[in-house]
């Protein structure tokens, strides 16, 4: 397999390239995680993220859907005051409000897994984009996304982070990966 370009930026984005982008996954917790980790990398690197993953997983509760959303104003605070995440206010806010809309989605259709792969039919998409310049930064299916997720009521759900939060999850890739 070809590395794509993005990933030769260090060895913590080799690894996370070879071993995880684009692997379909099916658990709410691991897809609860990784939209808020996509959401946390907006204005940042995802280089930066990925070096605060660990310290994102021991201050969320390893993203524990439920315990996050009782998150009180007591623990906020605390987050807030946590180096081993992005400490915005908004970001932190965010990721208890979407654990309670993952909640509300898991009572109403069995599981979020459902409602995330509804926006792709079921299935991965195979793009076969000839150069990572050729890669959009949203496609119909992250419009679609975004925009029901936003009608709920989630948090930095824009398109372009919808379309990176498929990427993760669901082999939508250059051909040259």
């Amino acid at each position: 397999m070809e590395r794509c370009s993005w990933a030769n930026v260090s060895t913590i984005d080799q690894e996370y390239h070879d071993t995880e982008w684009g692997v379909p996954v099916h658990d709410d917790r691991e897809l609860f995680e990784m939209l808020i980790l996509e959401g946390a990398q907006a204005g940042l690197s995802w280089t930066t993220i990925l070096k605060k993953r660990e310290g994102y997983r021991e201050a969320f509760d390893n993203f524990d859907i439920e315990t996050v959303a009782a998150y009180d104003e007591s623990k906020i605070a605390e987050l807030l005051l946590n180096p081993a995440i992005v400490r915005n206010k908004l970001k932190v806010n965010g990721t208890v409000t979407n654990a309670k809309l993952v909640i509300e989605i898991q009572k109403e259709l069995g599981s979020f897994d459902a409602y995330v792969w509804q926006f792709v039919g079921g299935k991965p998409i195979v793009n076969h984009w000839e150069t990572m310049a050729d890669v959009p930064a949203t496609t119909p299916e992250s419009d679609a996304m975004s925009k029901a997720m936003k009608k709920r009521g989630f948090k930095f759900v824009g398109s372009t982070i919808c379309y990176a939060y498929m990427n993760v999850w669901q082999r939508n890739t250059p051909k040259s990966r």
